[in-house]
């Protein structure tokens, strides 16, 4: 019988409703929720492949269902029963404790935790065992945003909503690729866009993105330059007069002191700083203050920014600098205005709301406050709760590296994926006495370093609430019943505290009386009773009913005598919310005077400038189906259509200037770390930089350095600076060079495999991918299961290694054809297969291996993912690359995929739009009907738009359009 449950999707910030389809112990579909108002029922290629990544092959083959342990590191992990885990965890860390002091462990949580989670590892850790030392992946990209608002605002609290999209004059998009970072959201811009064509939007970035190419203007600014544009527009608003000193004087306060910061931020200056022109300049200036007209007329301006502005050496300067735009126009509180930081993760909001980082208590206390820590320990039952600072994400495995840390519990999340200093990072888990890894994938880089491994639930299987990035708390509820023998987190967390207690660690009474997630949230509830985010007004049954946002105290839900909730609703509160979607309406801002603060900050160079040695400043971003780490994107082929391997992309000046082809691998190296990848051509990247996408882990891009150490992906090359004020490191920005990997011998395989060994396949196949100086291992396939290894080396390995890829890609079964010259490297495997159903028809290639020589991989490649018949080609299938001419051109490659959901090329599209006339809306709604592209999740539609306006169109009249999809 089919099930629905409503949840929440658990990728990014925007919070989208889904309705989950199950039956029996299987989740079977997904789709948006048409009543949930963070998305209204769309999902983006991610959110709508959920379903598939909880399919029973994965399931059985990626995920971690029982506890395992390693008698020591590098052995393989032994099953064990949850009681031994549990035992061996806390007989280690209390002999740890008792040893060397609380800050002997610590505890690296996640924002992909549900807040109920999250509330207990805070508890554990400041309360039970009296340590700080607990931080969150969050610390990796939201502490600049919460700083930035404490230091000018004075509190974490993003004081727009969404509804504010449909109000805006302006969008100001800074530091953000909004159209694949937060596709809904960016779904929602293009429909105010459609209906109001004379919102502007500006976006800011230092690479042109499918954000920045449907602006009305775009500052390609120089990484890291993002204060000096802010003070310069600030000095710009001065001269013209496009501030507003009657708010300027009523609601906030220092703003002589930035007036003379600013000063010197001329046009001249800034324009050069920056590098853009001064016209660009002056026009974000008058748009951002609201069109240059009167205050009174002045259009609304909502900024949105994210990783861009936070993951920076100086991060809180950034986000102070953009809100002391906002302060100094007026544009904050009301309608379609204010400073509007996205969230990252689907509940970063939650872990700070109940304090679960190094430097906070529960509902927003600060734990420098002694007043905040008594509070919470009169709340726990405590005499106190430790006032020494704790270890934040890159203190804290440094300290372990350093060997102050003996004991690591980590919890959802994969710092030797994410965190930056690769090598610090892995020199920590290598060195740290205990490392503890609760996780729901057992693929992760991290898990590799675990000394236990304890299987957690994850999406679909949990039971709690999460906050979106416009402080919207929604319900996530289990549609099915966990797998194996995994466990909610809460649980896991609480049962280990209760054996902590049995060995003397902790107080006496117990600190986790729970029976269930809505008794843990009740708790912290009552935590917020009078604070800036009170939610006393909320409950479970609330929450059951519809999503609402913070604050919403007791008297919003129960209202005054006479009137029903939405009566008494208060300004700022959105239809449906009783609790307030927009702050600070009144111009009263939660500081010790009730005024907000202007932020005289400096505008600091990026943390490693380019040198002589280093000479291209890397970037890193988002890949558009792509989620963090990929531990669980990552497991459908369908997901790397879009962007099928890593590369590193690099203005098209700067390869030929180092004689770099395309498709050329290249070592990328900065100060910490080398990595060898292809080199991509790209005039979205300027000169002097280069980008790599920052999912690219170990996991999927590895190999070894001269040394015969492993790869550690993307974050091998990252800095670990951080910002003094947040805590977040410089994860944006390295200075790189790059030279040319001589490395002439190549490997390609490619294999369907049945999807019950897909997921295995690629397991093993990626144990041996350090054997390699470069090796990229990625599923493929939009509805069979593939998997693609590609390698290369100074010289060709031995026969035992390629026989065990071989194996693995199934070419090790009776008929494979063969080719092998051992004296020059070559060797070539293939096999043919035909439809049971019909054995004298036609065959295709199930798999195959090119080793040595490789140029033939355009027609095999798509003889083998097209299906195409092969009987053809003969001894061609055997020859070198170079002597098969003709079978290249009858088997060409499709193009590059532009639409995951109905994996439509690009080649497609473009003569498509080669047939057909029209406008630009026109010709959009021309491909959405032949083709379908754009017309389900629309993630897709800001590259079609390129496509469209980079496709000259025919001259004949557009075909009668029907309804668009």
């Amino acid at each position: 019988m089919l099930k629905e449950t409503r949840s929440t999707c658990p990728y990014c910030g925007v919070g989208c409703g889904v309705v989950i389809e199950s039956r029996g112990d299987q989740i079977t579909g997904v789709r948006g929720d048409p009543d949930h108002p963070a998305n209204f029922g769309r999902l983006c290629s991610k959110g709508s492949t959920l379903h598939l990544t909880a399919a029973p092959e994965i399931t059985r083959q990626q995920r971690l269902l029982q506890p395992l342990r390693r008698a020591q590191r590098g052995d393989a992990p032994v099953a064990i029963g949850w009681d031994e885990a549990l035992d061996d965890a806390a007989t280690r860390f209390a002999g740890f404790i008792e040893a060397h002091g609380p800050d002997a462990v610590g505890f690296y949580i996640s924002g992909q935790l549900l807040t109920e989670d999250y509330y207990v590892f805070n508890k554990l850790a400041k309360g039970q065992i009296g340590s700080n030392n607990i931080d969150t992946n969050s610390r990796l990209c939201m502490s600049s945003a919460v700083s930035g608002y404490k230091l000018t605002l004075g509190a974490d609290a993003p004081p727009a909503c969404y509804e504010d999209i449909d109000h805006a004059g302006c969008l100001f998009i800074a530091g953000s690729n909004t159209a694949w970072a937060h596709p809904v959201l960016y779904r929602r811009i293009e429909d105010a866009k459609r209906r109001r064509p004379d919102l502007k939007i500006v976006v800011v970035d230092p690479r042109r993105t499918d954000t920045a190419s449907s602006a009305d203007l775009f500052l390609q600014i120089q990484p890291g330059t993002d204060v000096a544009l802010f003070h310069g527009m600030l000095h710009l608003m001065l001269w013209e007069g496009w501030t507003d000193s009657a708010y300027i004087a009523a609601h906030t306060t220092g703003f002589d002191e930035l007036k003379a910061r600013v000063r010197d931020w001329t046009p001249d200056r800034t324009a050069q700083v920056c590098g853009i022109p001064k016209e660009a300049l002056a026009e974000a200036a008058r748009l951002f203050a609201g069109g240059g007209a009167a205050p009174q007329d002045r259009h609304p301006t909502l900024s949105l920014y994210c990783q861009g502005l936070n993951q920076s050496s100086s991060g809180t300067a950034k986000n102070a600098a953009l809100i002391n735009l906002h302060l100094a126009t007026g544009q904050i509180g009301k309608p379609g205005a204010g400073p509007f930081s996205l969230t990252g993760q689907p509940n970063a909001m939650g872990g700070r709301e109940v304090g679960g980082m190094a430097n906070l208590l529960s509902a927003h206390r600060d734990l420098a406050n002694p007043a905040h820590r008594a509070e919470v320990a009169a709340l726990w039952g405590l005499p106190s709760v430790p006032d020494k600072p704790g270890k934040t994400a890159v203190e804290m495995f440094q300290a372990a590296a350093d060997g102050e840390i003996k004991a690591l519990w980590i919890a959802c999340t994969n710092p030797a994926q994410s965190l930056p200093d690769q090598a610090t990072v892995r020199r920590a888990l290598q060195r740290a006495e205990f490392v503890v890894v609760q996780e729901a994938f057992a693929t992760t880089a991290t898990c590799d370093f675990a000394d236990l491994l304890l299987p957690a639930t994850t999406w679909g299987e949990k039971e709690g609430t999460v906050t979106n990035s416009e402080r919207r708390i929604s319900r996530v509820r289990a549609a099915v019943p966990a797998p194996g023998l995994a466990r909610h987190d809460w649980q896991i967390v609480m049962d280990f505290a209760h054996r902590l207690q049995a060995r003397g660690i902790g107080p006496r009474h117990d600190l986790f009386p729970y029976d269930g997630p809505q008794a843990i949230w009740n708790e912290h509830r009552a935590s917020t009773r009078g604070r800036d985010l009170d939610i006393t007004g909320l409950s479970y049954d609330i929450l059951e009913t519809a999503p609402q946002h913070w604050p919403c105290p007791a008297d919003a839900s129960q209202g005054g005598a006479g009137e029903t909730a939405a009566q008494a609703r208060a300004p700022g509160q959105s239809t449906g919310s009783l609790g307030r979607a927009r702050l600070y309406e009144d111009g009263r801002f939660p500081t010790p005077d009730g005024r907000a603060r202007f932020a005289a900050v400096d505008h600091q160079p990026v943390a490693e400038p380019r040198s002589a040695r280093f000479p291209l400043a890397l970037t890193t971003g988002r890949l558009r189906d792509q989620w963090h780490g990929m531990s669980r994107t990552g497991t459908l082929g369908r997901l790397f259509g879009h962007a099928p391997e890593a590369v590193v992309q690099m203005n098209s000046g700067d390869m030929a200037r180092r004689g770099l082809q395309e498709g050329e691998l290249v070592h990328l190296s900065s100060p910490r770390g080398a990595i060898v990848l292809p080199a991509q051509a790209s005039e979205d990247v300027a000169s002097g930089q280069a980008y790599l996408p920052m999912h690219w882990g170990s996991e999927f891009l590895s190999g070894h350095d001269s040394t015969g150490q492993p790869s550690a992906g993307v974050n091998a090359l990252t800095t670990s600076a951080f910002d003094p004020t947040s805590k977040q490191p410089e994860l944006k920005h390295a200075a790189v060079k790059v030279v040319k990997a001589e490395l002439p011998w190549t490997l390609l395989g490619l294999a369907w495999l049945p999807p019950e060994r897909a997921g295995t396949a690629c397991s093993a196949l990626r144990r041996l991918m350090p054997r390699f100086a470069y090796a990229s291992c990625v599923p493929f396939g939009h509805d069979k299961t593939g998997v693609l290894l590609r390698a290369a080396a100074q010289a060709a390995p031995s026969d035992e290694l390629l026989g065990e890829i071989e194996a693995l890609l199934g070419l090790d079964a009776r008929g494979v054809l063969r080719y092998a010259d051992r004296q020059r490297g070559q060797r070539r495997a293939l096999l043919l297969r035909r439809d049971a159903d019909t054995p004298a028809g036609p065959a295709t290639l199930q798999a195959l291996l090119l080793g040595g020589d490789t140029r033939a991989e355009s027609w095999l490649r798509a003889l083998l993912q097209q299906e195409l018949p092969v009987q053809d080609y003969g001894r061609l299938l055997l020859m070198p690359g170079a002597q098969a001419p003709v079978a290249a051109q009858a088997a060409p490659a499709r193009g590059r995929q532009v639409c995951t959901c109905f994996n439509v090329n690009e080649n497609d599209i473009t003569a498509t739009l080669a047939r057909c006339g029209g406008d630009e809306r026109e010709r959009l709604t021309t491909l959405r009907q032949q083709l379908k592209c754009g017309s389900n999740c629309g993630s897709c539609v800001p590259e079609l738009l390129r496509l469209v306006r980079g496709t000259p169109a025919s001259a004949r009249p557009p075909e009668r359009l029907e309804k668009a999809v």
